[in-house]
Order: C-alpha cells, then structure tokens, then sequence
C-alpha cells in the first residue's frame, strides 16, 4: 500500500464507567473479578484501565490518573518498567508453559534464599492465596496438628479456614465471614487481636499441644497500614517456640516493599515459614513459600503434604520477577521510596489540618494508610472506628483531579520509584480541594 492510499486507524472509541460497567456485569460476577474492584465501599462506577505508564494509569474514558493504588503493591517501579518488560517478552518469545521444570525457577528461587535467609527450601506457586493455603498444610503435616492462629483483620487470601474475622475485601464488602464456608474449618482457626501478646498467650494456654501455626502480616496492610508494638513479633517468635507451634510470616505484601529481606530482615526475627507474593512476581501472577528445609520437605515430592499446579513457576512471570528483582538489588530504591512516601505524607497530613478533618496517617517504608479516625490505629477494632463514608468522598473527590488510590478505606496505597516531585504535588494540591468535601 502507498503512502498516499494508507488509510488512518480509527481513533480508539473511549468508554463511559457507567456504560461499560453495565456491560461488564452481564458477563462478570458483579462486574469484576476481585470484589474491592467494584468500588462498593467508596461508591459509583469502578476505574476501567487501558493502559498503564510509570506512574501514571489511563482509563478506558481516556483520562489519566497519577496512581498510588499500583495494582495492590507489586509495582516497586511503576507501570512497564522496561527491563521487566523486556524480560517477559523475551520469555514468552520461548514459550507461556511448559508444565516442566526450567533453569530459570531454579534462578528465582536462589534469589530469593539470598534475599531471606529463613527460606531454606522454596515453592513457586501462582498466587498468594495458594501460597498461604500450602504453608499451612506444610505446618499441619509437620505437627501433627489441626489449629491456626490468626489475627482479627489479618488477610491470607480467600483460603476457606482463614475467612474468619478477615481483612482487606471482606472487611470493605462487610462480610467478614464469607458464605460458603463450612463451619467445621472455620472452627479449626482461632482469632485474637493484633498487638495482644497476652491473647496470644491465653489461646495457646487453652488449646494447649493442638496449635499447628500462628499466621501473621508482620506489618499488616489488609486492615490498612498497622504497624506492631515494640516487641510483639519477638513475643510471637518466643511463644511459638516454646510451644513448638509453627510461626508463619505472611509477606505477600512486605516481602521486597519494606526492605529487600522483607520486614523479617527489619524487625531481625527469623519464621518457620514465609510466604511471598506481589512484588516477587514482578506484578504477574507469581507467589511463593518456603522455610526450614524440615518442614517444607513435608512437601511432595519429598514428604507426604500433597501441593502441585500447572502454571507454578510459569516461564513469563518467573522472568518477570527475576528482573525485579534485579532491579531492585542493583538500584536499591528503598531511601528514596521511604523520601517519597514520608513527602506525600507530610502534604496530606497538613492539608487535612487546614480543611480541619481528622486524619490519621500510618506508614513504613513505601507504604501508607489514611485513616479518617482520631488517634492511632493498633489492631482491627481500632481500624474498623476509622470513617468509611468520608475515606469515599476523600477518593472521588481524588479521582476527579485525577489521582487513583485503593478505592476502600481499609488497603494500604503505595509509592513507587516511578513517582517524582511533579505527582505528589499534584497528589497534595488535589487533597487540599478533595479534603473540603469530606
């Protein structure tokens, strides 16, 4: 075809969030394949993302978004990071699947053992979910026994024993008990309070020799940002040891976020086992678990705790998260991520005092949570008196001006090393006006 006979490419039609969101729920659940994305607890229409760019988001309308959402965490670099995007091209240049072992699982795993010293042996699976679900089996197996600790608020994915008292969407959705789950498992998971090492204590005293695990987002970000009382993981680590129970460090969301050994390497405590997820997939469907070499041999094809899955360690996102990984270790971003987020903070915090709402921002490292609730938020009771109605107004009013943070009060937002001074301005100066309407 000639230059002069070429015919121009219809400009892309944009789409209405009303319109689209109607055709969405004739051909999804709900309209949406993750409930937090339906903005049910914020209101109105859910965002519908075209496309992604460093910091930025463009939504099928054609507006673009500074976005501090960044797919829930896995996004240290931002949106399309080349060399991550390079890596998984050239991947899936080779190939999606195999079902097979490869070269490069065995490199991302050695990876991460480098990174986390607790990890002796390592499993790839697909999501964090899974992950969580198979840590907890490896516990059973090893202890013989059938209870798990857990944490009111704490998220762990939508395991069936673990949707008890939980964080994240079934706290947005209001249903912090999901349908569906038979009584019989939810029995086998005892819940206490963030921050209570003296629950702690009373559960193990009255379900002596019959507790497998405790679980625990050593920094929890599931009910928003919480961050632990001096002690309380070290508390954990004594009481588990003690009591030869297994302690399960969930770091879907910390692992490689807080600082490159994760908030393990932080707070200087070493799990029995560790479950990773988000960032260590380079923001494809990645997770992993690993821990003491005794424990996770119970796992097949060395012990008898079954766990298997087609796409575990899929080719595409194992490259993807081995160049995050790199990139993370050659590019160290951690100071200036936690420069960042402490700047951002700062705007919002003095924004929020001149428009005389009451704020409450909690943060560590390149994440952060602002709770429409006085004083400080330490467990999930606390959490659950923060104002969703007013987090819902602050969001929209956001929005408008073209900024995207979790559409749900209860999630941790994030900065990433793609952000500059220009977006968190702008971040601020929207919140000066979206403050008003709060």
């Amino acid at each position: 075809m000639t230059k002069a006979t070429k015919k121009k490419s219809a400009p892309r039609r944009r789409l209405g969030g009303a319109a689209l969101f109607a055709r969405a729920r004739k051909a999804l659940v709900g309209g949406v394949n993750s409930p937090v994305r339906a903005f049910k607890s914020v209101g109105g229409e859910p965002l519908f993302v075209a496309s992604g760019a460093g910091a930025y988001l463009t939504g099928e309308d054609g507006r673009r978004y500074v976005d501090f959402c960044l797919s829930w965490g896995p996004l240290m670099f931002g949106h399309a990071r080349r060399e991550i995007v390079a890596a998984a091209k050239k991947a899936l240049e080779r190939g999606s699947t195999f079902g097979a072992a490869t070269l490069a699982e065995v490199e991302l795993a050695e990876r991460i053992q480098e990174a986390f010293a607790s990890m002796q042996l390592v499993r790839l699976t697909s999501s964090g979910t899974e992950a969580d679900m198979s840590a907890l089996r490896a516990a059973r197996a090893f202890t013989g026994r059938d209870l798990v600790i857990k944490f009111a608020g704490g998220y762990h994915g939508h395991v069936d024993s673990l949707l008890v008292a939980a964080g994240s969407g079934a706290t947005t959705l209001g249903v912090p008990d999901s349908a569906g789950v038979p009584k019989a498992f939810a029995a086998t998971t005892i819940v206490v309070p963030f921050n209570d090492t003296a629950a702690v204590e009373a559960a193990f005293r009255k379900h002596k020799g019959k507790i497998a695990a405790l679980i625990v987002e050593p920094i929890p970000a599931n009910m928003g940002v919480v961050f632990p009382k001096d002690g309380f993981m070290a508390d954990l680590r004594r009481i588990t040891a003690r009591e030869k129970s297994l302690l399960i460090f969930d770091e879907v969301i910390t692992g490689f976020r807080v600082c490159y050994g994760g908030a393990q390497t932080l707070f200087g405590i070493t799990p029995d086992l560790t479950v990773l997820g988000k960032i260590v997939g380079g923001g494809l469907p990645l997770a992993a678990y690993g821990g003491r070499r005794d424990v996770m041999s119970m796992i097949a094809p060395e012990g008898p705790a079954y766990q298997a899955g087609t796409l575990s360690g899929n080719p595409v996102a194992v490259a993807a998260g081995k160049a995050t990984l790199d990139l993370l270790r050659k590019e160290n971003p951690y100071a200036r991520l936690e420069q960042l987020k402490e700047y951002l903070c700062e705007g919002l915090r003095h924004a929020a005092i001149q428009a005389g709402v009451s704020l409450q921002i909690q943060s560590v490292g390149s994440m952060f949570t602002p709770f429409f609730v006085e004083g400080p938020v330490t467990d999930y009771a606390s959490a659950l008196k923060a104002d969703k109605a007013a987090y819902g107004r602050f969001f929209h009013g956001m929005l408008k001006r073209g900024v995207y943070l979790p559409p749900a009060q209860w999630e941790a937002a994030f900065v990433s090393y793609a952000h500059g001074d220009k977006e968190l301005d702008l971040a601020v100066r929207a919140a000066r006006e979206a403050f008003r309407a709060v």
